[in-house]
């Protein structure tokens, strides 16, 4: 089960459409070779591939400009860099401004780990229009995604059972079921893309970052990391401190963590977020159509998902709505306010005996897309996660730590916990405890954090900032709802990161936009 560690960017993009229809710290030259001196062919971009999502190609940006693609040759193993070469699929749209005031590229990451840059920058262009004037806008799939070098394991039948399948197993029979389908599911990653799994660790793509920088012509890199692409751009900073231009982190993930420890603060944010939807639904002047209080909704909510793990409804035909599909749905629809309507009317529909809102938001959450393809954001997550993660957990070490995530979550907690066993059988070692940021001497990067981020709760912005070192990080609050903040359109938030990354001018350290 993927770490619903996602971009809300990413989450909103997939489920508009589905609901419509680590090294230690060094600097300098990373040993590029020639492949600094490649040129970029620009092309109009295809449409995405299947393990990009899928879909149609960009529509040109207000005004007509047009979304351009090309492949950048980078290292498949950066310890031999004139070895084997792979393929990171780019995209842009050129700065909109007077080309005397342009800036460079403003590199977006958008998360996951697992999310397609290439598919996602195009659906939320508009929203960085006001950054296209002095920067060319430039996304990319990172190593092992989409388009470049996208890790494959089983195929979409097999995913469908594999998310099909009892995530918060009750008794020994259901737990070995958990822990076979995911021994599985890890032996077909190794065996449809051994090749690329040793080499898709964040530092790897952190490298494939500073080539690209040097490709387009940057003498720095100017970044926007949002969740997962914060901990990439912290990765970064600590290796190339002195390259670091103007750079944003949005819906930061907080790099002291290990895999317990994240796992752990998710289920505390995710329940936040279920607990404001809550209050929120039961506050306004109408009354709330799935329960009268707070607690009474939290309530139906918990009997729905218990009925659910012994009796299934039907959900998107032919499959039906399981207690884990139901779970990941709610999940997915907490990670922003614009989707409580939809978690709104799929619980209403639930008790009345109808999955498939729920089942769509699941369906976004796992990458499927309505014919049932899936995009391969659950394999390149795992992928990438246990790559990093230097913890292995067995099944008893979960079970001992059950009552502190129930605690933390009754809805989520198990679900949560369980899985932290997705990278046990997992064939490749993990790199760390958890990721080295420190980057001293780097330029100041701006940390927003949202107070009320379910998936990379507030609290990470601090621990970047103090991981960062001093005179790096810079603290901005957003007290909101949902996950990231410059998408919710504050303008408190929205001016202080464009005169950052437009101006140059550091908001004060502290700020704080409600």
């Amino acid at each position: 089960m993927p770490n619903p560690s996602r971009s809300r960017a990413a989450a909103l993009a997939v489920t508009a459409v589905l609901l419509a229809s680590w090294v230690s710290g060094c600097s300098g030259d990373s040993g590029h070779g020639d492949l600094t001196a490649q040129k970029l062919d620009w092309k109009a971009c295809p449409a995405p591939s299947e393990a990009q999502g899928g879909g149609t190609a960009p529509s040109p940006l207000p005004g007509g400009a047009e979304w351009e693609c090309a492949t950048m040759k980078a290292p498949l193993d950066w310890s031999d860099p004139k070895g084997d070469t792979i393929g990171i699929a780019l995209i842009r749209a050129k700065a909109s401004g007077d080309p005397a005031k342009r800036i460079g590229s403003l590199v977006f990451n958008f998360g996951g780990p697992g999310g397609s840059g290439v598919a996602t920058l195009p659906a939320f262009g508009q929203d960085y229009a006001a950054l296209r004037t002095r920067y060319d806008l430039v996304s990319f799939d990172p190593r092992g995604v989409g388009r470049s070098a996208g890790v494959k394991c089983e195929n979409d039948q097999q995913l469908d059972r594999f998310f099909q399948q009892d995530a918060t197993p009750d008794d020994a029979a259901e737990q070995q079921a958990l822990l076979r389908n995911t021994k599985t599911f890890n032996a077909a990653c190794d065996k449809n893309s051994g090749k690329v799994l040793p080499h898709v660790r964040t530092t790897d793509a952190a490298r494939d970052m500073d080539l690209m920088r040097q490709v387009l012509g940057d003498d720095k890199l100017h970044y926007f990391g949002i969740s997962y692409g914060t901990e990439l751009g912290g990765v970064y900073a600590h290796l190339f401190p002195k390259n670091v231009g103007r750079a944003v982190f949005d819906g930061v993930v907080d790099p002291t963590q290990d895999v317990e420890q994240s796992s752990l603060g998710q289920a505390k944010g995710f329940q936040l977020a279920l607990d404001n939807f809550a209050k929120d639904c039961t506050s306004k002047a109408e009354d709330c159509p799935i329960g009268d209080t707070p607690q009474d909704v939290k309530d139906r909510i918990a009997k729905l998902l218990k009925d659910l793990d012994s009796k299934p409804i039907p959900g998107v035909f032919p499959r039906r709505l399981t207690q884990t599909a139901a779970t990941s749905g709610i999940a997915q629809s907490l990670y922003s306010k614009d989707f409580w309507e939809y978690l709104t009317e799929g619980l209403q529909q639930a008790y009345e005996g109808d999955g498939r809102i729920l089942m769509l938001l699941s369906d976004s959450m796992n990458g499927r897309s309505e014919n049932g393809q899936y995009s391969n954001i659950t394999p390149a997550n795992i992928s990438i996660n246990c790559a990093d993660e230097k913890p292995r957990y067995t099944a008893d070490f979960v079970k001992s730590r059950l009552p502190g995530f129930k605690a933390a979550s009754p809805l989520f907690g198990d679900y949560l916990a369980w899985g932290m066993v997705s990278c046990t059988d997992w064939a490749v070692p993990g790199a760390a405890e958890h990721p080295d940021v420190s980057a001293p001497g780097a330029a100041p990067i701006l940390v927003v954090g949202n107070t009320g981020d379910p998936a990379t709760p507030y609290e990470g912005a601090r621990a970047m900032v103090n991981a960062l070192g001093k005179g790096v990080g810079v603290e901005l609050t957003y007290k909101g709802q949902g996950h990231g903040a410059y998408d919710s359109k504050n303008k408190c938030v929205q001016g202080a990161v464009n005169g950052y990354l437009l101006n140059g001018t550091v908001p004060r350290a502290g700020t704080v936009c409600s």
